[in-house]
């Protein structure tokens, strides 16, 4: 199940670096993600899918279709705008020490703790008198380990440390992606196009290959065996987005995709929608089968690709919008998105655990889980910034 990070904007964007002033755009967007992961996860056990309840709501399939298809990949590519300008203004010993303490640190105590909270909700559904001890202990020593939402950490510090190797043999290797940029203040199409091709030719192969639902996994640490290459892709793509004349690009609140939100939306639901009758063809007509025929998954690949690309370009112009704006309804919780992200999965799963048994329709409980679930994992945040040190990981 994908999940999400998505620390992916969380530690860079999170960074005050002193070469480049903030962006209220990003951080927004940033925020904006945050909070589509804690709805993914809220809803996700009262769908077709995920059907971990007795109820659910279709509507909430299209839900998870839609950020399962976007937003793991959106993270990826906002890590990456800032990690060029950074490797180039620290020494590497300090970029590292950095990652570690961001990124290190927060996945070796989720690993031993949140994700071990979090999981055994679902352990006593099969085994009701299991003793938390017992689970941790079989859980760390003999597995299954479930990462939840940390394997994006994991990830995310693998692309860093191999961002900083590259950027010593060759601090100009993602220029020509930033040249591609500046190109798209202007004509964001260009890159658009770009992104869909090279997304599609890594990603179709491995889907086909290894299908969708496969995981790389070893220990708390894993990654879906179809996107093994699409997240570094989006994650370079980013960093060369990032490189170099950040503000007379891709991304200024100037150019052209800054005015141009719906054009990109209706770019969206196109592959978005033709993704649904992909769905029906394999639940209806193909007997939703195991694996599925190669033709069905190239073309639900590219469908993928085209949908991702186009709803990034859509969430990137809307905020693009925001550059100038003096404040946002998502601004109190920029110092609390990593924090949430990282401390949510055991609050929606014991919420869904205890929500199980009570009779009251899929989109109630949802709503339940989503709102308590910001707001305590919020609250947990702010309590945790107030430990001395605390601000230098979260």
């Amino acid at each position: 199940m994908t999940t999400i990070s998505q620390t992916a904007g969380y530690t860079d964007l999170q960074t005050a670096l002193k070469v480049r002033a903030r962006n209220p755009a990003l951080d927004r967007l940033r925020c904006f993600l945050t909070l589509v992961v804690l709805l993914h996860h809220s809803v996700i056990a009262y769908t077709y899918f995920g059907h971990t309840d007795p109820k659910s709501w279709i509507g909430f399939d299209a839900i998870i279709l839609s950020t399962d298809s976007f937003f793991m990949a959106t993270f990826f590519f906002l890590s990456g705008l800032f990690i060029w300008p950074s490797l180039a203004h620290k020494e590497p010993w300090i970029f590292l020490r950095d990652r570690l303490l961001r990124l290190g640190l927060p996945l070796a105590i989720a690993a031993l703790t949140i994700i071990p909270i979090a999981y055994y909700a679902i352990a006593l559904r099969r085994a009701p008198h299991i003793s938390f001890a017992d689970f941790w202990w079989t859980t760390v020593t003999v597995g299954p380990w479930p990462s939840g939402p940390v394997w994006f950490i994991s990830v995310l510090l693998a692309f860093d440390l191999a961002a900083s190797t590259l950027h010593r043999l060759s601090p100009k290797l993602v220029d020509p992606i930033n040249r591609l940029s500046l190109r798209g203040y202007e004509r964001p199409a260009v890159f658009f196009v770009f992104m869909l091709i090279v997304t599609a030719i890594v990603y179709i192969p491995a889907r086909v290959y290894f299908g969708a639902s496969r995981w790389f996994e070893f220990g708390p640490l894993s990654l879906q065996s179809s996107r093994v290459l699409l997240y570094p892709v989006y994650f370079f793509i980013g960093a060369g987005v990032g490189a170099a004349n950040f503000d007379r690009g891709l991304l200024s609140a100037d150019g052209r995709l800054a005015k141009s939100n719906w054009a990109w939306i209706i770019a969206a639901m196109i592959p978005y929608c033709l993704l649904w009758v992909l769905i029906y063809m394999k639940r209806e007509i193909l007997g939703n089968p195991v694996w599925l025929p190669d033709w069905y998954e190239i073309i639900y690949g590219l469908l993928f690709a085209a949908f991702s690309a186009a709803i990034l370009f859509a969430i990137l112009a809307y905020f693009l919008r925001f550059k100038r704006l003096g404040s946002s309804m998502l601004d109190p919780m920029q110092a609390a998105a990593y924090g949430m992200f990282l401390v949510h999965d055991p609050i929606v799963l014991w919420l869904q655990y205890w929500l199980f048994d009570v009779d009251m329709p899929a989109i109630a409980k949802a709503l339940i889980v989503f709102v308590l679930t910001v707001l305590l994992s919020w609250g947990a945040t702010a309590a945790l910034l107030k430990i001395p040190g605390a601000t230098r990981v979260l």
